[in-house]
C-alpha cells in the first residue's frame, strides 16, 4: 500500500520515499487516479440510469392500474405510505414524487428519441424539464444541454427561466463562419438575442455612459443575466493601436470558452459600422492581451433595437466572431416570441448540433 505525504516523502512498505522518488512513480499514480475517477463516474451514471428506469416503471404501473381500476389520484397517497413503511429512510417515495413518476412516463412513452435521453440526466433535472417545458423540441434542447455541459439543477432552472431555448434559436451571430466547429455551440449559448437589465435605475433620457455604470454598479446581477459563465475584467478597458486610444465599454472573460469577450453598448439601433469597430477591438485584444492558452476573443454588441435582416448582412462580411443582441429595462418578454421562432423543421435541424 502506498501512502503519499504532502511533506517530504511517502511511506512504502515501511520505507520512506523522497520527493524525487515519488516523481518517478507519478505517471503510474496519475494513471490509476484517472482510472478510478472514470470508473466512479461510470458507476454514478449506471445508478442514475437504473433510478430513472425504476421511476419510469413505477409511473407506468401507477397509470396502468388507474386505467384498469378507475382509481383517482388518491392511490398515490396510499402507495406512498406503504412504500415508506417498507423502505424506511428511502427518499423519492412521497405522494408528490410518485405522481411525477406517472406524469414522467406519460410525457415520454411515445417519444422514441427522448425516452432513452431522459435516462442520461438526473431525476431532479428531469422534473424541471418535464414541468417547465411542454414542447418536445424544447425538452430535447434542455436534456441535451444538461447532458453535454453537466448543468446542475440550479443552473438548468436559471437557463429555463431565462428562456435560453428561445433566445438560442433567435440569436444573431456569425459564429458558423468565424469559429471552429467545436466552439460554435458554446459560443452561441453565450449570446442571447435579448438581455433584461431590470436592475438598472435610469432616467427616461439616459446616456450610454449611464447605462454602462449601472451595469458595473450592479455587476453581480449583470453577470447572472449574461449567463453565469462570465467573469468581469474591467470597463472602459484601454488599448492602444498605433497613435490611437481605444476603450472597450466592458471586457469580460468566458470560462467555458476560455475567451475574452468585448461588450459594446449602444442605446440606439444597430449600425453596420459597429461591427467594424468591434472587429478592431477583437484584433487588438488577440494581439495584445490574449494569453497563449486562451482562445480568440469574441464580441457582443448590445443595442436598444436592431433590424434582423440588416444585422445579418452586416455580419456576413465580418471576419471576427461577433454577436448582436438587444436589451430591455423591464422584465417583460414579447407576446409574439413563439411566433418569432423558426419552423419545427428548422429547429430540428439546429438541434442536430448535439449529435456531433
Amino acid at each position: 500500500m502506498i501512502l503519499i505525504s504532502r511533506t517530504t516523502g511517502a511511506r512504502f512498505g515501511g520505507n520512506t520515499l523522497k520527493d524525487f522518488e515519488i516523481m518517478e512513480y507519478r505517471p503510474l499514480v496519475d494513471e490509476v487516479k484517472e482510472l478510478i475517477h472514470k470508473k466512479q463516474y461510470k458507476v454514478l451514471q449506471l445508478i442514475n440510469a437504473e433510478t430513472i428506469n425504476l421511476y419510469w416503471e413505477i409511473g407506468e404501473e401507477i397509470y396502468r392500474q388507474q386505467e384498469e381500476n378507475g382509481w383517482g389520484k388518491s392511490i398515490v397517497q396510499v402507495l406512498s405510505k406503504e412504500l415508506q413503511k417498507e423502505f424506511p429512510g428511502a427518499k423519492g417515495y412521497s405522494a408528490a414524487n410518485l405522481w411525477r413518476m406517472r406524469n414522467f412516463y406519460l410525457s415520454y412513452r411515445n417519444s422514441e428519441k427522448l425516452a432513452p435521453l431522459v435516462r442520461e440526466i438526473s431525476w431532479s433535472n428531469n422534473i424541471i424539464i418535464m414541468e417547465k417545458c411542454k414542447d418536445d423540441l424544447q425538452r430535447e434542447f434542455y436534456i441535451q444541454m444538461t447532458k453535454r455541459y453537466g448543468w446542475t439543477k440550479r443552473i438548468l432552472a436559471n437557463f429555463v427561466e431565462a428562456q435560453t431555448y428561445e433566445k438560442y434559436l433567435l440569436n444573431q451571430t456569425n459564429f458558423d463562419l468565424t469559429l471552429p466547429k467545436e466552439r460554435r455551440v458554446q459560443a452561441k449559448l453565450a449570446v442571447k438575442d435579448e438581455y433584461t437589465f431590470d436592475f438598472a435605475e435610469l432616467s427616461p433620457e439616459y446616456s450610454e455612459h449611464e447605462l454602462e455604470m449601472q451595469l458595473v454598479n450592479n455587476i453581480r446581477a449583470f453577470l447572472i443575466e449574461m449567463g453565469g459563465d462570465f467573469t468581469f475584467i474591467g470597463n472602459q478597458y484601454h488599448l492602444t493601436v498605433g497613435s490611437r486610444d481605444l476603450y472597450i465599454d466592458l471586457l469580460l472573460f468566458h470560462r467555458r470558452l476560455r475567451s475574452l469577450v468585448a461588450i459594446e453598448l449602444k442605446i440606439g439601433e444597430f449600425e453596420a459600422e459597429y461591427a467594424g469597430k468591434m472587429q478592431l477591438y477583437l484584433t487588438a485584444l488577440d494581439e495584445q492581451i490574449k494569453l497563449e492558452d486562451e482562445n480568440p476573443s469574441i464580441g457582443i454588441i448590445i443595442c436598444k433595437s436592431k433590424d434582423k435582416t440588416y444585422v445579418e448582412y452586416a455580419l456576413k462580411q465580418t471576419n471576427a466572431p461577433i454577436g448582436v443582441a438587444t436589451y430591455q429595462l423591464s422584465n417583460s418578454l414579447p407576446e409574439n416570441m413563439k411566433e418569432m421562432l423558426p419552423e419545427p423543421e428548422e429547429i430540428v435541424k439546429r438541434l442536430r448540433i448535439f449529435e456531433n
